[in-house]
This record gives C-alpha cells, structure tokens and sequence, in this order.
C-alpha cells in the first residue's frame, strides 16, 4: 500500500498564482459560512474541537474555520485534535509539527484501534464502518474531555453524495451524512462545515497552501470489498459525462419532495392531507 506523504510541493502545472488561490480561498469561506448559517453549526462561546487526521479535508477545514474566527459575528474556540489509531507508517510527527508551526491549539491522542479492529474484524467484512464506529468513539471521548462543544469533522460534499448512492444502492434507504448531528444521548454535536464543498476544490486549495498532507495508512482503505471507493469512481465518471451533475445532486438533498416518494408515513390518505402510519 502507498503510504507516501505528500508534503504539498506543487509541479508548474499544478500550480496556481496568487489571486487565483485567493479567490479560490474566498468561494470555499463563503460556502463553509453559509453551512453554518444554515443548519446552525456554531453558536456563540462554542469550543469547537476539529478533527484533524492529516488529510486534505481536516487540513482544508481547519485552516478555514480559523479563517472565519477572526470575522465571525460569533465568538468561538477552536482545537484541532489528532487521533493516531496506531496502523504502521502513520506519520503523526508532520501533523504535530505543522500545529506547532502555526500557532494552533491542539492535542495529540494515541488509542490504538488497529489492534482491536485485528481481533474483532470478521473475515471477509470490511474495515472502514468499525474503523469508523471506535474512531467516533474516541472523539466522543475527548470532547467530554477537552470541554469541547462541537465536534468538526472534514466530510465534504462528495463525500454526501457518495453515501447517498451507498444508501440507495445497498441499503434501500435514502439517507445521507447531516450537516448538523446530535448523538443519541445529546450529548455531542457533529457539524460537517464543508458539505458545501467538493473535493476537487479542497484539493487543489491543499495543493497551493502547502498542507503537509498526510495518508491515514489504513488498510481498509484500499481493501477491494469497500465500496465507497468504487461509488466515487462512479460518481466521478458520471460527473465527466453529465457536467454539473454532482451541482444538482446535491442541490436535491435539500428539496426531498417527500409526499412523491414511496413511503407511506408522508403519503396523504384518500386526498384528504391524512397520513398512514408507518405499519399500515
């Protein structure tokens, strides 16, 4: 497995002059901004913990939240957070080293999950759902422990979609990530603050600002029995054929016209505005 870290030096062709890495800057702000407003993702006195796995998106997220802190009609803390979960080749000293650099708040935390996911893991399933579960864990964990109010994590919007497809594809539901999520004992809120945002934009807005991106080093990342990668392909694909496509998707996850789809729970009875109840 590829476990190169890219310490984001740029090729020519790769990359951008100033003003276009400003405007570039000033579109991805303007739409993490709107998120925010629109499912209400931070209040004022928030302590907002980010997690920051060394990848493009938490890198993206956290540099731009800063961003947004200084202007912000609201008044928040931010901590990024790194959780090394202990696979072989992690390199969590660049991480620590560019937090430091930058003058972020931080906390670097050790919980070896590979370990545990060694034992638990079934033959022949897939490592990313526990992976995911134990790691969700943990971040539930340290912001009872750091005080932390909110809980950022850097899914964007291909990231939605993609789950979109999954849920429909595999599991016969129409569902994806939320933008804004209370746990189930409401404890904890996880706000995704770049849903606005595709990937293709936060790489290359990683690619020019230099982010020492670093890979994850799963093993199950890469494993052929995870589907998500093959739906991004897929999503990919459809993209290069249909332009655009991805614009409107994601558009429709924000006008679901339930009373024309086929659950009976949001289905008017006999024309009269009465529902059915989900058991009938």
């Amino acid at each position: 497995m590829n476990q190169e870290v890219k310490l984001g030096q740029l090729s020519r062709a790769e990359s951008l002059p100033a003003d276009a890495v400003a405007a570039l800057e000033t579109s991805i702000a303007r739409r993490v901004g709107r998120a925010i407003k629109d499912f209400t993702m931070i209040d004022d006195g928030d302590r907002v913990m980010v997690a920051v796995s060394g990848g493009k998106d938490s890198w993206t997220l956290l540099h731009i939240l800063r961003k947004l802190q200084k202007r912000a009609p609201v008044k928040f803390e931010l901590i990024a957070v790194n959780i090394d979960q202990g696979y072989p080749g992690y390199r969590r000293d660049l991480i620590e080293a560019y937090l430091a650099r930058e003058g972020y708040t931080y906390y670097m935390a050790h919980n070896p999950t590979y370990d545990i996911m060694q034992e638990k893991l079934e033959p022949g399933s897939t490592g990313c759902s526990l992976c995911s579960r134990l790691r969700r864990g943990t971040l539930y964990r340290l912001a009872d422990e750091l005080g932390a109010s909110k809980i950022a994590l850097g899914h964007h919007a291909d990231d939605l979609l993609v789950t979109l497809l999954l849920s429909i594809f595999f599991r016969g539901e129409i569902r994806t990530m939320p933008p804004r999520l209370v746990s189930d004992d409401e404890r904890h809120v996880v706000i995704r603050p770049l849903c606005y945002v595709y990937e293709d934009e936060i790489r290359r807005y990683a690619q020019a600002m230099g982010f020492p991106v670093v890979s994850c080093a799963s093993p199950f990342c890469e494993d052929d029995s995870n589907m998500r990668p093959q739906m991004k392909r897929l999503l990919d694909q459809l993209e290069r054929q249909y332009p655009r496509l991805k614009n409107s998707m994601l558009a429709a996850l924000g006008k679901v016209n339930v009373t024309h789809l086929l659950d009976r729970r949001y289905l008017p009875l006999n024309g009269a505005g009465r529902r059915e109840s989900p058991s009938s």
